[in-house]
């Protein structure tokens, strides 16, 4: 287990990163039914990581800095972006409409990428530095949601 807030988050950045290539190469090959799978579980893990940061990790953070609410709060609202996304695929996916998964899932990487940056360069190393001796507990929060 890491004791970094930070590389914890990342990791599973790094982990949604992996599900969502699964799901380009799944649509890529045509097989609809491994197609269906890999988009619930890359949405399974979407909203598991945004519940994460929305329920544990963003309160925390706001709790000894309140001025973190603009970029926490911009996070979550391109959270709800994400989610649109993911929920888009999932229709586009029961339609087996390749040319509309593709693009969707096009624009989601390239979503993720841009939200993951800010994360990574910006929120987690505030969270790190304002956290401090609340670490441990947080980490163990957040794997457990």
């Amino acid at each position: 287990m890491t004791d970094s807030i930070a590389t914890f988050m990342t990791d599973d950045h790094q982990r949604c990163d992996h599900l969502l290539a699964a799901c380009e190469q799944a649509v890529s090959g045509g097989d609809w039914t491994r197609l269906a799978e890999q988009v619930k579980d890359l949405s399974t893990a979407l909203l598991g990581h945004f519940d994460m940061e929305e329920q544990v990790l963003f309160p925390e953070l706001v709790a000894v800095s309140p001025w973190a609410s603009g970029p926490t709060g911009m996070m979550t609202m391109e959270h709800a972006q994400m989610r649109s996304l993911a929920e888009e695929l999932e229709d586009a996916v029961g339609t087996r409409d390749a040319d509309a998964c593709l693009g969707i899932l096009e624009t989601l990487h390239l979503v993720i990428q841009q939200h993951n940056s800010k994360e990574e360069g910006i929120l987690y190393p505030m969270a790190e530095e304002n956290l401090g001796d609340q670490t441990p507990d947080i980490l163990n929060r957040l794997q457990a949601a």
